[in-house]
């Protein structure tokens, strides 16, 4: 299946020759007329892979064409690939023209060399293209100019009708009455309503619609019923006469459009109808809507069922929100097993040992009901233990990759994805299952192997791969979709039946090798690998002997640690995988990055995550030009970066969280504008720009996203000029900001004040200010904050009014140890004052600030009053206080998950107690902390046992208790 992926790398070859670039070498080496004649010849084969791939399923000569293809396309894109790069780095040598010319005539490299070496390999890609186009005419393969949504030949879902037995439902009660309650509700605001049921292959969608469709209920209740199986094509004229179709139980006469909707309109307008659309694929919302305007002369209460696997074909044709299927419960689907896996031998359903066993193989199933039917069957066939033990433990691995019916079923929605996400989707293939995959680094996967496409330059790689993403989610590929919230952290995780598509699609392109392996067996044309590293170590792979030499894709398969992977180890992989774009060797601790490194001209991928005994990187890695990725985290050893560094160029993403001996950042820095990620910025101690880049390289940084860490910001000299240099404020994309100090004491002339970020920041984390106790006045205007850390030592006397941040989260304050009070306002606020007080802040945490008695600045006035203060946290569900003798506090009487007391005053928590709650009798559920989860408090002034008491008579939800060394 990988055959289908042909006419996007062919793009990708088209579009290469089309570039700059590769023109401008064309130039250079008099190769502009054999470049011209390649994308020429490229482009006329492109016009006929799409009709190659849908006839490849029915001829083997079309399949084996299409792979040769494929694999010289490869070549091709190769070839290109070390074009750019090459013109990319004469672009980058300086000097004049002439010097130039003299530079490339007397490079080491031998450009002329170079020129005919190239030029002879772009012949004999032309050459083996020739061949192949010629084949073409032979094949009888016709130009389309655009993608089949779905292959016609032999791959057409079975069309599906209305009847169904009530007792072939299993599981789906609970489903048939949120549909009936849907479809009978009288009090829709909708004339005609769409009520969308949306789930992956398999699961029952049709088979729920029948359930639905013949309730005696809703027999009664529509005066019209009507089922259309539009699968594939949605042609509205078809589709109408189908309509009319289940209407008159006959096929109409061959009419115009005009003619089919006028008689369409003829049998439903003013009646209530309920009309099954089945299986639609269409995800175009004006197709829809030809459609939709035809069947609004039903009555008020009529109803459209759509079935798909996509939820943006549910978007497209409802309001509604759609119904997602799930799989079967445990029950339901052992009860749909047993019925049929026993149908012949009822008693064997008792005998403990196929009930064991038959157990075992259902959770292989995923609760999809397709495939428990077409396993159960299998099954009924096979009367003995050892029948069924030989079944679970051999046969049962395998049956997922025959082309049954369950993977027939599944590949329809592959089989619908566009080309490019046909391409994603394979790359899958490179994940165990069951896998928690990190999207952001799976988008930046596709990104080096050129997988994602620009159409326009200002468009952002990243933005459109996750795009691609999300029209996978849309369409059903991916489940336990995780933290949409933050970028950084969203996963997501694949149903084993999609894992076993995404397997059957890859074909030998991409394999994992593991203990299960067998290297012999990896076929030479591989181009994605994920290995074992644990295997190399102990010698049962060995890296020169895999024939795959082309790989594109060399994952680590599991981030356990190895220790010492070995320096010939690197060395073998970079002289025998000249070709990769994506490289993995995190958690191997590396102690040395072989010069070599720089053979890897294609790399655009490179984690050494976690090579904790690395203290340096090899020069040479600035030469490695298309690299767009870096990842350097909890490289602990690791020293400095490369002089050179700004020679990478396309370089995006540079992480080094965990860098913590790091002394400084290398000049030149900030000229790698397309920078996105830069998560650690340090400032050399010597204060001598000739020892590092300062804070004005990260002036024209303004795409930065995510996380920045600036440390060492207490030895900077002349700060006013050097923070303003920084240009924090013109940085809309950054997410969270940790401004770390150091250790020098004379900040003084340090201010916040000129470190402003953008007011688009999420978290700000302040760590050691030892300078003036003036609060920046910009803090009021991150109004977009969820997070706020403030770290000591500091002379920070009061902090900022926090209380009006309306999306703040989580405030966290630790050893400031001058700190006196939080706010100016007294406990029952300003007079007049009406602003929310922290209507956000779920969890709050006050560490090691001795000096903080109260949370407010009090008059005399106010510390003469005895009422407890009026002020109190509305959604607040941790706190935890510890070495802060705070006697007075906003109160917090909605606490859920813990309250986590230590060395400070019981007073705030007695008040809490004994809130004032009004006149009315209160129910359990509504005392202040009847909620409250986890109590842990220890040596807390006045907290006697009555007080003690008073408190756990309220804590009727209290799952953990800890008291201790209380007076």
């Amino acid at each position: 299946m990988a055959e289908a992926i042909a006419f996007d790398i062919a793009g990708g070859v088209v579009n290469k020759l089309k570039s700059l670039a590769v023109q401008q070498i064309g130039l250079w080496w008099n190769l502009k007329d054999d470049l011209k004649e390649l994308k020429g010849i490229v482009s006329a084969i492109k016009a006929v892979i799409l009709d190659a791939e849908e006839r490849f399923v029915t001829s083997k000569l079309i399949k084996d064409w299409l792979e040769k293809l494929k694999d010289t396309l490869y070549d091709a894109d190769d070839l290109l690939d070390d074009l750019s790069t090459e013109a990319l780095r004469q672009d980058l040598l300086s000097g004049n023209k002439l010097t130039k010319e003299v530079r490339i005539f007397f490079s080491r490299s031998n450009q002329f060399a170079y020129g005919l070496k190239m030029g002879q390999k772009i012949k004999a890609i032309k050459a083996k293209l020739k061949s192949i186009e010629s084949e073409r005419k032979i094949l009888n393969l016709v130009e389309r100019d655009r993608p089949v949504e779905a292959p016609l030949m032999a791959k057409r879902r079975q069309q599906m009708h209305s009847f169904v037995r009530r007792d072939e439902i299993i599981g789906r009660d609970h489903d048939k009455i949120t549909l009936l309650k849907l479809m009978l509700d009288s009090q829709s605001e909708e004339k005609v309503l769409s009520i969308p049921i949306v789930g992956i292959g398999g699961l029952g969608k049709t088979a729920l619609a029948q359930f639905v469709y013949n309730d005696d209920m809703v027999k009664d209740h529509f005066e019209l019923k009507m089922w259309v199986c539009v699968s594939d094509v949605f042609d509205v004229k078809i589709i109408v006469e189908n309509i009319i179709k289940s209407v008159t139980n006959k096929a109409p006469a061959n009419l115009e459009m005009d003619q089919s909707q006028k008689q369409l309109r003829d049998h439903i307008d003013g009646k209530k109808y309920l009309l099954v659309l089945d299986d639609i694929w269409n995800e175009e919302r004006e197709n829809w809507f030809s459609l939709k305007k035809l069947l609004m002369g039903g009555a008020r209460g009529s109803r459209i069922i759509v079935t798909s696997r996509s939820l943006r074909v549910s978007k497209v044709t409802s309001t509604c929100t759609p119904h997602v299927l799930r799989g079967l419960s445990n029950d339901d689907a052992w009860l749909l097993f047993k019925e049929i896996a026993f149908e012949q031998r009822p008693a064997d359903s008792m005998n403990p040992a196929f009930v064991e066993i038959g157990k075992q193989i259902l959770e292989k199933c995923g609760g999809v009901p397709l495939i428990i039917r077409t396993i159960a069957g299998t099954l009924s066939f096979k009367e003995t233990e050892n029948e069924w033990l030989s079944f679970k433990d051999n046969e049962l691995a395998r049956i997922s990759q025959k082309e049954g019916e369950i993977l027939l079923t599944l590949k329809l929605s592959y089989d619908h994805l566009p080309s490019h996400l046909k391409h994603c989707f394979a790359y899958f293939r490179l994940y165990p299952k069951d896998h928690k995959i990190k999207v952001q680094a799976l988008i930046q996967f596709w990104i080096a192997q050129g997988l994602v496409k620009q159409s326009n330059p200002s468009q952002s790689l990243e933005n459109i791969g996750f795009g691609y993403f999300k029209d996978l989610v849309e369409r059903s590929f991916f489940q336990e979709v995780e933290n949409e919230q933050w970028w950084d952290d969203i996963s997501c995780k694949m149903h084993d039946l999609m894992h076993d598509l995404a397997e059957s699609v890859a074909g030998t392109e991409s394999t994992i090798l593991d203990s299960n392996s067998n290297t012999s067996e990896i076929d030479e044309k591989c181009r994605h690998v994920s290995i074992d590293f644990s295997l190399i170590q102990s010698h049962e792979i060995s890296i020169p002997f895999l024939r795959a030499k082309k790989l594109r894709t060399l994952l680590r398969l599991s981030n356990k640690k190895i220790q010492n992977v070995s320096s010939a180890t690197c060395d073998s992989i970079i002289s025998n995988f000249r070709c990769l774009r994506v490289l993995e060797l995190q958690f191997l601790n590396l102690n040395m990055v072989p010069c070599s490194i720089h053979n890897l001209k294609h790399l655009r991928y490179l984690d050494l995550s976690g090579s904790e005994d690395l203290k340096t990187l090899p020069e040479s890695i600035c030469e490695m030009l298309n690299l767009q990725v870096l990842k350097l985290d909890g490289c602990e050893q690791l020293e400095e970066l490369p002089k050179n560094i700004e020679k990478l160029v396309n370089l995006t993403h540079l992480w080094l969280s965990g860098c913590y001996q790091l002394s400084h950042m290398p000049c030149g820095i900030g000229k790698l504008t397309s920078l996105q990620t830069l998560t650690r910025f340090v400032l050399n101690k010597r204060c001598s720009q000739s020892h590092g880049g300062d804070l004005s390289e990260l002036s024209g940084l303004s795409n930065l996203k995510g996380w920045l860490e600036i440390t060492n910001l207490g030895f900077v000299q002349n700060a006013k000029e050097k923070f303003r240099a920084a240009n924090l404020k013109e940085k809309p994309y950054l997410q969270c900001l940790w401004l770390q100090w150091g250790c020098d004491d004379h900040d003084d002339d340090k201010s916040l004040e000129d470190l402003q970020p953008h007011p688009n920041l999420k978290r700000l984390y302040v760590e050691g200010w030892r300078g003036d106790a003036m609060i920046p006045s910009w803090l009021s205007l991150l109004t977009n904050l969820v997070d706020i850390t403030v770290w000591g030592p500091s002379k920070f006397k009061h902090l900022p009014t926090f209380a009006q941040l309306p999306h703040l989260e989580r405030l966290w304050i630790s050893d400031l140890t001058e700190l006196k009070y939080m706010d100016d306002n007294g406990p029952h606020g300003s007079q007049g004052e009406s602003e929310l007080f922290f209507p956000s802040l779920k969890e709050l945490y006050l560490l090691s600030c001795p000096n903080l008695k109260s949370w407010w600045r009090k008059t005399n006035d106010e510390e003469a009053k005895t009422g407890t203060s009026t002020k109190a946290f509305a959604c607040l569900s941790c706190l935890c206080i510890t070495d802060c003798p705070l006697t007075s506090m906003p109160l917090y009487p909605s606490l859920r998950e813990g309250v986590f007391l230590e060395n400070t005053s019981s007073r705030p928590l007695q008040q809490t107690i004994r809130m004032n709650i009004g006149n009315t009798t209160p129910s359990t559920s509504s005392l202040p902390l009847s909620k409250l989860k986890e109590f842990r408090v220890k040596n807390i002034e006045e907290l006697d046992s009555d007080l003690l008491d008073e408190c756990l008579q309220n804590l009727t939800s209290l799952e953990s208790l800890g008291v201790g060394s209380c007076h």
